[in-house]
């Protein structure tokens, strides 16, 4: 699966559970530009995960910041 492919998926996640009704890019900040609060972050981590079937380790998650952290993140799970 390609970067383009991971960021498409999950910006259907963030539009489909209305946490962000724009287009993403991988330079956008979680918290600062997204305005995502734990509750919205959380939501976010859990339905990525279902989405790509995948498990977002929680001790890592500290170390998503942008949208492109998380498309990686997610890149290196499918790669396992």
């Amino acid at each position: 699966m390609t970067d383009a492919e991971i960021l498409a998926g999950i910006e259907e996640v963030a539009r489909d559970h209305d946490l962000w009704p724009g287009t993403l890019s991988r330079d956008l900040r979680l918290v600062e530009d997204l305005e995502l609060d734990s509750l919205k972050a959380l939501t976010l981590a859990v339905e990525v995960e279902n989405r790509f079937r995948v498990y977002l380790d929680p001790e890592l998650e500290a170390s998503i910041v942008t949208v492109g952290d998380l498309v990686d993140m997610v890149r290196r799970e499918l790669a396992n």
